[in-house]
This record gives C-alpha cells, structure tokens and sequence, in this order.
C-alpha cells in the first residue's frame, strides 16, 4: 500500500472538456473540496473518490458521481487509486463541461485518465503499520540502544530521564522483532 503526503494536481481535456483532478492526504480532503468549490464556482461536476485505514485498520472506501451518469466518473476514479494501492488518499475531479457529450465509456475513460494523470506526477511512499512501544533500561544502555533503534530504523519519539531512562518507540512490528531479539540485556519491549 502507498500514500501520499502532499496535494498534486493536474488537467487532462477531452473534446474541450476540462478534467481539473485534486490529488490530496484523505485528512485534507473535506477542506480542500470547500476550497475548491469557492474556486471554481462555474464547475460543472465535483467527482470525488477516497480511501483510508480507520482505527481498526479496515480500509474505508467512498466515490461520488456527483450528477454524472451513474457510474461514470466516481467509482472508475475510486478503481484507479485502488488500483494504485493508495490509502489514505482522496481524489477530486472538477468537470468544465465543453459542449460534447463523451458518452459513458468516454466520461469513464476520461475520469480514469484525469486521476492517472495526476497519479503519475506525485511522490508516492510505501505505507507501514507502524506501533508504539515504551523501553525502559539504565543510563549505560543508551548508546548501545540508540545505536540499535537508527540501524533498525526505529524512530524515538522522545526519552524520559528518572531513575531509569523511558524511551518512547515508534516502528513496525517486524523492526520491533529484530529490537528484541538483539537485546539481550534481559529488557523487554512493552
């Protein structure tokens, strides 16, 4: 699975339509089409399709079609980022309506281009479940773990300084499995 983490955007035309696709983070999506609206006033159609994990990492998925033919714009754009694997991740489609009618499998391939079109052109990242996990050892271990964390690509997100040092851990399950296994101080991951 992939996500972006910034807004693209870009225009694909057909017959003297306009296909104005959004690219944006699923959490910018409800302020960027208010955005877009007060932008563009004289639009025709707001297609929108998305995709994001809830808390129970399901991913949830929604398209408008947004007055166009049923089917037609909507759920062919929602196939094109699945098709990508994104999560996370909304697509908004402004129609300019040009004066040709495209017909329906010409309004499904020119939604399915527009969204591709601006697919293409965004950085995408490899999505990981990443966990937080809680480390407590003695002031001498910390070099040796710290060492440990940056080689497994374990972020620390902040430290605790007590009797002990509390280490707050951010990572994948694997990247914690392979912590575990190289401490062999007797600690454990909670």
């Amino acid at each position: 699975m992939k996500y972006i983490n910034t807004e693209y955007n870009n225009t694909y035309e057909e017959k003297k339509s306009k296909f104005i696709a959004y690219l944006m983070p699923y959490d910018e999506y409800n302020e960027c089409m208010d955005r877009l609206k007060a932008k563009h006033p004289k639009a025709r159609h707001f297609v929108y399709a998305y995709r994001y994990l809830n808390e129970m990492n399901q991913i949830v998925e929604n398209s408008s079609d947004d007055g166009e033919p049923r089917g037609t714009s909507g759920k062919p754009s929602l196939n094109v980022i699945a098709g990508q694997g994104l999560i996370n991740t909304a697509v908004i489609i402004i129609r300019y309506f040009g004066g040709t009618k495209l017909g329906t499998g010409g309004l499904v391939r020119a939604y399915s281009d527009a969204v591709n079109l601006v697919i293409s052109e965004a950085v995408l990242y490899e999505y990981e479940d990443l966990e937080d996990k809680t480390l407590i050892i003695p002031y001498s271990d910390l070099q040796k773990i710290e060492y440990l964390c940056k080689n497994l690509n374990i972020s620390i997100k902040n430290k605790d300084f007590d009797s002990n040092v509390c280490l707050y851990l951010e990572s994948t399950k694997e990247r914690f499995e392979e912590l575990s296994k190289s401490l062999s101080l007797g600690l454990h991951l909670e």
